[in-house]
């Protein structure tokens, strides 16, 4: 068989094969109705039902930050605000300042008399705690339950954490 032979026979053999690429490929309706081609089929999938992503949780008080004033509150936070309540030993007003939120984020800082904190929590259901006192304060962060922090005698807790859903909520308990 010479060259050229070959040649042409690849090139009806590699158009045969283009035809029938493109008939199997093409959407045209070719039943000679008025119906709408139908959907190419799928594999079914081998996953088992998945369980839907239960709703990002409420706070009590919703976004309300006046609901904290008496430094019992619980909010979601959806961008930099301030909140004063009640210091500690109480002697006048505290100020958490919240200055940085988004999805997974939430950076904040206490202030009451001469004391100061910071705390910054980035990633899904992580979260700091602040422990707010008349003699100082202090940190803890990592990832924490979903639970209401506990009154403490003389303390302030302040819990800032990220739900699993990215969601930034903000808790203040006082004595």
């Amino acid at each position: 068989m010479s060259k050229r032979t070959r040649a042409r026979a690849a090139l009806t053999t590699l158009a045969a094969l283009t035809a029938l690429t493109t008939a199997a490929c093409s959407s045209t309706n070719t039943h000679g109705t008025d119906e709408a081609p139908s959907a190419p089929r799928t594999r079914p999938t081998t996953s088992h039902h998945a369980t839907p992503e239960p709703p990002p949780p409420s706070a009590a008080d919703g976004t309300d930050v006046n609901a904290c004033t008496d430094g019992d509150c619980e909010i979601t936070v959806t961008k930099p605000v301030t909140l004063h309540f009640p210091a500690p030993d109480g002697s006048g007003r505290a100020t958490l300042s919240v200055t940085e939120v988004g999805l997974n984020k939430i950076e904040y800082e206490v202030k009451s008399g001469d004391n100061s904190s910071q705390g910054a929590v980035t990633g899904p259901g992580r979260g700091c705690r602040t422990y707010l006192r008349a003699h100082g304060s202090g940190n803890s962060c990592g990832t924490l339950d979903n639970t209401r922090p506990s009154p403490r005698a003389h303390t302030v807790v302040i819990k800032a954490t990220t739900s699993t859903h990215g969601t930034p909520l903000l808790h203040i308990v006082s004595p």
